[in-house]
């Protein structure tokens, strides 16, 4: 006890005792109640409360906007809370070279606004952007449907610097876009959960800003019309920059398409696009131009008050119309209404909910559908979901033969076990 509060006392001294404060309720992680909340000014200052915690056997839950914080398993134990939330500067904005590299609680709102000034974008489009922030876009891998054109953001980043539990502040890539040599630290620390590190600072390449963007959405008269036009246009000379797929119950599917250039080739694509759709008699177009809007709808997901399941899937594409077949029959067995939006990529998100849906259907459901798409080398992956049902699974499903390597690189990062214990695949 000596050493802990030997451990808070130092804590204050590092970032000021103005920005650290005793934990609450809400900041509860899945049952967990943290005692401390630190809000380090720098990646020093990161680097060195991490030292400290562990040196005091204190385990630590990673913080940015908090908008994520209910994905992944229940943490095994977390004392302490770091927060990026001061970490929020724009370092440089290379727009001759179309690199940036910013701090990790910088909110992707907040670089957008400032690359626009020149005309640059960092193309991602994740969950929540005016929220969420860098180092939790990063730690959770959240593209969203520009990734069908430019890529995931494993593509995007090219440098990255990561506090590690030992206090080491540890860099890796840098601006120049080819720079490719060494360690490839930055598509390692993505998707980690902070498992690995605390990600201070990352460095990305950018795109223009196009001049024009078109969306348009078709109605398919069924799951498997939906799934031929969507592969019709992956197989065609169209370039589109968002393709995605929404259904829901026994709503008809949509299919919503955009297209982004020049007000010209927008226009020739659209036309190329609305006569690919004709030449299936299953498919109709429901609105030429789309509000643009369309393109928030896995936020949507999340939106409602009563019991409910959120999980992300990833399969092949051609599988899709299949996958919703099977969503309709399993969800309508267990008396739940369910909703879903899917990129072209093969990934997608699926939200099930009932009005006092008991836990059991819940978590048979996720069973089943999991089942299904392990078998054929998917995954199913539950992000959000009441407690009761988090208790009783690992909300990542199979990690297949990757376990062992996985727990390695976890082992020559955090030997001790410090970041966000539990939460990850296989309870790393």
């Amino acid at each position: 006890m000596a050493g802990v509060e030997a451990a808070w006392s130092d804590l204050r001294a590092i970032s000021g005792a103005e920005h650290v404060r005793a934990a609450t309720a809400e900041d509860a992680v899945d049952g967990v109640q943290p005692q401390m909340v630190i809000e380090p000014g720098g990646p020093d200052e990161i680097a060195r409360v991490l030292k400290t915690a562990s040196s005091a056997g204190l385990q630590v839950i990673p913080r940015g906007g908090a908008t994520k914080m209910e994905w992944g398993n229940p943490p095994r134990g977390g004392e302490l809370i770091i927060s990026t939330r001061r970490l929020n500067r724009i370092v440089e904005h290379a727009w001759g070279d179309m690199t940036a590299t910013v701090e990790a609680g910088c909110t992707l709102l907040q670089l957008q606004q400032t690359l626009a000034e020149h005309g640059q974008r960092l193309a991602l489009e994740p969950l929540w952007p005016e929220k969420a922030t860098i180092g939790g876009i990063l730690a959770t891998n959240d593209s969203g449907p520009l990734r069908i054109r430019f890529g995931s953001l494993r593509d995007l980043i090219i440098g990255i610097t990561l506090a590690l539990a030992d206090g080491t502040l540890a860099k890796s890539g840098g601006k120049v876009v080819k720079n490719v040599a060494g360690y490839d630290l930055p598509k390692l620390a993505t998707g980690s959960l902070g498992t690995l590190g605390i990600i201070t600072q990352a460095i990305f390449r950018l795109h223009p800003i196009p001049r024009e963007s078109r969306s348009l959405s078709f109605s398919a008269a069924d799951h498997a019309a939906m799934n031929a036009l969507v592969l019709a246009i992956l197989d065609s000379q169209l370039v589109p920059t968002g393709l995605q797929v929404r259904a829901a119950g026994v709503s008809l599917p949509e299919i919503d398409l955009r297209f982004e250039g020049t007000a010209a080739g927008c226009e020739a694509q659209v036309d190329q696009a609305v006569r690919l759709a004709a030449s299936s008699r299953q498919v109709g177009t429901r609105q030429v131009e789309t509000r643009a809007d369309v393109w928030n709808a896995p936020a949507t997901l999340w939106d409602g008050t009563g019991p409910s399941v959120v999980c992300k899937f990833t399969l092949l594409p051609a599988s899709t119309g299949t996958f919703f077949d099977k969503v309709r029959e399993v969800a309508e067995r267990a008396h739940l209404q369910w909703r879903l939006t899917a990129q072209a990529v093969g990934a997608g998100l699926l939200r099930l909910e009932g009005d006092g849906a008991a836990a059991d259907a819940f978590l048979s459901t996720i069973v089943e559908l999991r089942q299904g798409l392990e078998v054929r080398g998917g995954s199913f992956v539950v992000l959000r979901c009441p407690l009761e049902v988090k208790s009783k699974l690992d909300v990542w499903g199979s990690s297949g033969d990757a376990l062992p390597v996985m727990k390695s690189v976890k082992a020559q990062f955090d030997p001790a076990g410090v970041l966000n214990p539990g939460r990850f695949i296989g309870g790393i």
